[in-house]
């Protein structure tokens, strides 16, 4: 339980940063300016989504060692989520975002709770080791 609280508090973080930083990807949310509490809720359903996907890579220790495979449906889900949220105008990029070729969504947005996700992984287990 400890992993976990610990993954949820570094995953919310690296999430809370990642969504400002990427925001200026952005043109809008919902067709309104994108404000710090949507950024909040965003990072906040981010960390409930990787804690969902992590948790039984933390209980099933034959799991652990293959934590690249929640790290890819992370990845699969966020795409998914780009394309439902173009598709319906919840969100739309400007022309800096970087678009992945054949898939048709933002690199940013795609790669952002698999990264998240990993590196939380990463600095988790290193504190439990310790």
């Amino acid at each position: 339980m400890k992993k976990l609280l610990i993954i949820f508090v570094l995953v919310f973080i690296l999430n809370f940063i990642w969504e400002h930083l990427h925001s200026a990807l952005y043109v809008h949310y919902k067709g309104a300016e994108i404000t710090d509490l949507i950024l909040f809720r965003a990072a906040i359903f981010d960390a409930g989504f990787i804690m969902l996907i992590s948790t039984p890579f933390v209980f099933v220790k034959s799991l652990s060692k293959h934590f690249w495979i929640a790290a890819f449906a992370a990845f699969i889900f966020a795409v998914g989520l780009e394309l439902y949220a173009l598709q319906t105008s919840r969100w739309a990029y400007n022309s800096a975002m970087p678009i992945i070729p054949l898939l048709g969504v933002g690199l940013s947005p795609a790669v952002q709770l698999g990264v998240t996700s990993f590196i939380a992984k990463f600095v988790t287990d290193k504190i439990s080791s310790q």
